[in-house]
């Protein structure tokens, strides 16, 4: 007999979730309706739990896609906070669609909300009419919408809808600020290297030719190196091209996607910055879907969804599989081995006191302040670091350039000996 995801509210208000056999989702319903209380959702309980693989070509159509339509999290998060304050106001969802779609700047977002109040008008839900446009709400951001559909706070859960997403932009820009300078050296690295293969080395290696001298082989292999890059500039960059395609489509494969991330974890210094980055979005997450009512494996898949790492996403649907089978949520995070004993704590004092919601959100705060004890260090670490690997390369090219003349001048002194 089938199983069905529910939650209700009882005659005192209190939230109730589980799972339900029935032959049907009208059979489920019935059930619960004969006990008592309010249906807020019924659904089958192995609905999107294990969702089919997209294959490569499907995951970079998908890829593009949502590159093609999505807009900026900025955007998002005005148009999440407008429409709140609209809607608390007492305007319509469908006027406040057409009032923030008049007076949008962003064409393609301002299509979106064309057909967003088109769909209204044509009697469908928010929530259905955003799912249409996948590459600009995501299935998190629906799901939201629905639930505060359903439980008639809809204001309520766009307010915090906005407040969890300026929290998500908050966090990517201290991260991004952070890689800013490395990147940027890294990109001067590059060109200064090529630079110095082009144009530097030849000229050396004219004068060594007009000497017929016997060089070393690293001198021999920058020359090497500098032809190459000399006579297939084209073939180059397309080496180059190739390698970040490559890195692209191995990067979008299960595996591929399971070792970079895992690298990423273990990297030093910024290994911290990304795990608690992560999990000040996973409890987040968690906490603002816990307050709106979503059943907890639509939330835990949901949380795995947006996570945006192989390694915790892994975790999360191992966990989900346990409680599944009736493990406590604590429990089955503890079992997987990734989330740190802090969340651990706050989830089981979360779940004995019915209070999960507020302390995820508590836990949420604890990881972007680590986050940004942790971006504050790396700031003032990461120049002198990087000034070292700048001079080791270019110093090692010069050196490597000069290594005849070296060996000239010790050949000249044994001579005068």
């Amino acid at each position: 007999m089938p199983s069905f995801q529910y939650i209700i509210k009882d005659n005192k208000g209190a939230r109730l979730e589980g799972i339900i056999r029935a032959a049907s989702i009208d059979e489920a319903a019935e059930k619960l309706h004969k006990e008592g209380g309010t249906i807020i959702s019924v659904k089958s309980a192995a609905e999107g739990a294990f969702r089919g693989k997209l294959s490569l070509f499907d995951k970079v159509m998908l890829t593009f896609y949502k590159w093609k339509t999505g807009v900026t999290l900025k955007t998002l998060v005005f148009f999440t906070r407008q429409m709140a304050t609209m809607f608390s106001a007492g305007l319509t969802i469908e006027k406040s669609l057409t009032d923030l779609g008049r007076e949008e700047k962003n064409k393609k977002f301002k299509r979106v909300l064309k057909r967003l109040s088109d769909d209204i008008k044509k009697g469908y839900s928010l929530s259905e009419s955003m799912e249409q446009h996948p590459g600009v709400f995501d299935a998190l951001f629906v799901s939201l919408v629905k639930a505060g559909e359903v439980s008639g706070t809809l204001h309520t859960v766009l307010n915090h809808l906005a407040d969890y997403l300026e929290k998500v932009e908050d966090t990517r820009l201290k991260v991004r600020t952070a890689m800013a300078y490395p990147v940027f050296i890294l990109f001067f690295l590059m060109a200064v290297t090529w630079g110095m293969f082009y144009y530097l080395i030849p000229m050396f290696s004219e004068v060594y030719g007009r000497f017929h001298a016997d060089l070393p082989a690293p001198t021999l292999a920058a020359i090497a190196i500098s032809n190459f890059i000399r006579t297939n500039i084209f073939g180059t960059l397309g080496i180059f091209v190739g390698v970040v395609i490559g890195f692209f489509l191995v990067y979008l494969t299960d595996r591929g996607r399971f070792i970079i991330d895992t690298f990423k974890l273990r990297m030093p210094v910024v290994g911290a910055v990304v795990l608690n980055s992560i999990m000040s979005k996973f409890c987040r997450t968690f906490s603002i879907l816990m307050a709106a009512g979503v059943p907890i494996l639509e939330t835990l898949e949901l949380c795995e969804n947006v996570v945006g790492n192989a390694v915790v996403e892994s975790a999360i649907r191992r966990a989900r599989v346990m409680v599944k089978e009736g493990y406590s949520v604590a429990g089955a995070f503890r079992k997987t081995g990734v989330f740190p004993p802090t969340l651990l704590q706050l989830t089981a004092t979360g779940e004995e006191t019915g209070d999960m919601d507020r302390l995820l959100m508590k836990a949420a705060e604890f990881y972007e302040k680590l986050v940004d004890s942790v971006i504050d260090r790396l700031t003032s670490l990461i120049e002198p670091v990087l000034i070292i690997i700048m001079a080791t390369v270019v110093g090692g090219i010069i050196i490597v350039i000069y290594l005849p003349i070296f060996n000239l001048g010790l050949a000249m002194s044994a001579g005068l000996k």
